[in-house]
């Protein structure tokens, strides 16, 4: 297969392309931009390293000298998500006769082990402690992070569905709210709680700018925007969780609040099934996963396994 010789400086335009391609591949809206931001972070670090000097020229052993270099930072988890954006922006590549050889299937990912990717929740306490520190901010900032924090908290919602949350979602007269799932798109609706109402209400009265934007939540500075995608609140939970002296094992940002919400209904002994419905899990086994960080709780209702003798008649 011939590919046509493209220098790295001239492969920003094909951007546009590559979204539309990834947005045909993925139904919804945060998947595709994250493997695009993850190949042009390939194409920049070989355009810096200056070889190949075309994108046709691109070989495994760029690859793995790619991969190998970004193993000294990440984890492996991380390093599983980052292999299969590779393997879509190469099959890209390769359709489009930017480079000569399929080269999606030999990137390989790491082995990962059974609910690796979980990462530690918030204690009860914690997410108080973080509530109550983020309600004494009373700036337009302060308003629109607490009421953030306590979406996340309250329903255990991802952040992208936070962040996509817009203004006719919200159900005033039937107090309810509408989301929609980030990964399978269904549309689920939740009862507003009075706390999450008041939050939401006082940052739209005192803290939103006025603006023809839809979003509920918008950032802070100039142009009035909503965020780009769920992991822009990222930085701002780390900050909420450094201000309350948290320092979480794992990682620190919005879907903490998200597993802590699970432990603590699993610890009210609310059924699994009513878990996986709030959190917009479709199979059980996706609920189970929270099993792993309750064993104190399963080992507080095992049972005695009979003896040979008492189970005989």
């Amino acid at each position: 297969m011939s590919a046509k010789r493209v220098p790295f400086r001239l492969i920003a335009p094909l951007y546009e392309k590559l979204t539309a391609y990834l947005a045909k591949k993925w139904t919804f809206a945060t998947p595709g931009p994250i493997r695009q931001t993850r190949g042009q972070k390939l194409l920049a670090w070989l355009s810096a390293r200056g070889t190949p000097v075309h994108l046709a020229d691109l070989s495994v052993a760029d690859l793995d000298a790619y991969l190998a270099d970004k193993a000294l930072t990440l984890r492996r988890s991380t390093r599983a998500d980052l292999t299969c954006s590779l393997r879509d922006f190469l099959r890209y590549l390769y359709a489009h006769e930017l480079i000569t050889q399929a080269l999606a299937p030999t990137v390989l990912s790491p082995t990962l082990s059974a609910f690796e990717r979980l990462p530690a929740a918030l204690t009860p306490e914690e997410v108080q402690a973080v509530r109550e520190q983020a309600r004494q901010d009373r700036t337009p900032i302060g308003l629109r992070n607490y009421a953030i924090l306590l979406l996340l908290a309250t329903y255990g919602l991802r952040a992208g569905e936070v962040v996509r949350l817009r203004i006719e979602d919200i159900d005033w007269r039937n107090e309810c709210l509408h989301v929609r799932q980030s990964k399978t798109g269904r549309a689920t609706v939740l009862p507003l709680l009075a706390p999450v109402g008041e939050a939401i209400l006082d940052y739209l009265r005192e803290g939103r700018p006025t603006t023809e934007v839809r979003e509920v939540f918008l950032r802070a500075l100039a142009p009035l925007q909503p965020f780009r995608q769920g992991a822009s609140l990222y930085c701002m939970v780390a900050r909420q969780l450094a201000k309350a002296g948290i320092e979480p094992a794992g990682k620190r940002g919005p879907h903490t609040f998200r597993h802590a919400r699970a432990i603590s209904l699993l610890r009210a002994s609310v059924p699994m099934k009513a878990i996986g419905d709030l959190l917009g899990h479709t199979v059980p086994a996706a609920t189970a996963i929270y099993l792993k960080l309750a064993t104190d709780d399963l080992r507080d209702v095992c049972l005695d396994v009979p003896t040979t003798e008492e189970n005989m008649p």
